[in-house]
């Protein structure tokens, strides 16, 4: 699966598209300008993204990679 196909998938089953998870993290205090914040760890991430949305682990990891700038 490409990474598009996993953040369309996302949206498809969450309603939220990149740039509102993108947001919520920086809500958050796991991003900021955009990019995963210094010291922030990809567990921390995954176990929201997990609790709050039911994302499954690869799901949960193209958001993190999302957020550390991955584009395509």
């Amino acid at each position: 699966m490409s990474f598009q196909a996993y953040l369309d998938n996302i949206e498809t089953r969450t309603g939220k598209s990149p740039e509102d998870f993108k947001a919520m993290a920086e809500q958050k205090g796991y991003a900021a300008d955009g990019a995963l914040s210094a010291g922030v760890k990809a567990g921390d991430v995954i176990q929201w993204l997990k609790a709050d949305f039911g994302l499954g682990h690869g799901h949960a990891m193209a958001i993190v990679a999302l957020l550390k700038g991955k584009t395509s």
